[in-house]
């Protein structure tokens, strides 16, 4: 039995893969949402608390970390959750999978590879790099074997990311767009799909225990790039993109808090950024899909009825 807390893209996905594989699921959230699987077990609990959710992590395999605060509370919300997570696998005796990102490294000259140390510059990057050291700290004494999966910039039907959020609504409405962000430089881009497969190839992995995966990127296409991919996929006009300055961010940041944390994490999409995973699709035996069943996905969602 595995137990995966959160139910976003990714831990869904996990969720179904899992249980497609015949392994029962218990899938845990706030209201006990999640995908219907007769071996999804959805349960509706506070993985902050800690007794309960050793309760319902007692006999796993493995416990997933898919849980995502909202955005703009993750310095509130973020330490006591993981805290929870990670006590929660050492009490139970269950393997320890984190899913996280590339914030904990800060800026980065040319591909990240998972061996770099932390050097996080940003509010979030500190948390996302603590919540990471904290586990390893454990694992060192013994109390439990952790690993985390790292992801860059999410893209998919129901993905959550700047370039969702910003671009592609927009795009596949037919309509103009802006970027905080350099419209040309190279970026990497995970399918939410494909971090799901990792996560559960690195549970069942014995080389996975103290060390980080990356996610294999399904493309490295600028965002002006994507985006004309995105709207050909759709059969929509090719849409107008235009660059947002920091101070039109921030603007909007002044009634959006959401919107008021991209700011500190601009690092990310002004320069090239790129995930080298090369490790993991050798050793972890993973290959991204393919580029165009991921955008015909997003543009096969926004023509769905009520979507």
């Amino acid at each position: 039995m595995y137990v995966i807390v959160g139910a976003g893209a990714a831990g869904s996905a996990a969720a179904r893969l899992l249980a497609d594989a015949d392994q029962q699921v218990r899938l845990i959230t706030r209201r006990g949402s999640g995908p219907a699987h007769d071996r999804i077990e959805r349960v509706a609990a506070d993985a902050t608390d800690t007794a309960r959710l050793i309760e319902l992590t007692r006999g796993a395999a493995a416990l997933f970390n898919c849980a995502m605060p909202a955005y703009d509370r993750w310095p509130s919300e973020f330490p006591p959750l993981a805290a929870s997570l990670l006590a929660a696998a050492e009490r139970s005796g269950a393997d320890y999978v984190m899913l996280g990102n590339t914030y904990g490294y800060g800026p980065v000259d040319g591909p990240a590879t998972e061996d770099l140390p932390m050097a996080p510059i940003s509010v979030k990057g500190r948390v996302r790099a603590q919540m990471w050291h904290d586990a390893l700290a454990a694992q060192e004494k013994g109390r439990v074997r952790v690993t985390e999966v790292r992801a860059s910039d999410y893209l998919g039907a129901v993905a959550y990311s700047p370039f969702t959020l910003m671009v592609g609504a927009q795009v596949l409405r037919g309509g103009p767009a802006s970027y905080p962000g350099d419209l040309d430089a190279p970026h990497s881009w995970t399918y939410t799909t494909d971090a799901a497969r990792t996560l559960i190839a690195a549970a069942r992995n014995e080389k996975s225990w103290g060390r980080a995966w990356h996610v294999p990127s399904i493309s490295q296409a600028p965002v002006r790039e994507l985006a004309a991919h995105l709207a050909r996929a759709a059969a929509v006009p090719s849409p107008e993109l235009t660059h947002m300055t920091k101070a039109e961010l921030q603007a909007i940041g002044r009634t959006d808090s959401v919107m008021a944390e991209f700011p500190e994490m601009l690092y990310l999409y002004d320069r090239p950024n790129i995930l080298d995973a090369s490790f993991t699709a050798e050793l972890l035996n993973i290959a991204p899909t393919p580029l165009d069943t991921v955008l015909g996905e997003m543009a096969a969602e926004h023509g769905r009825p009520g979507a």
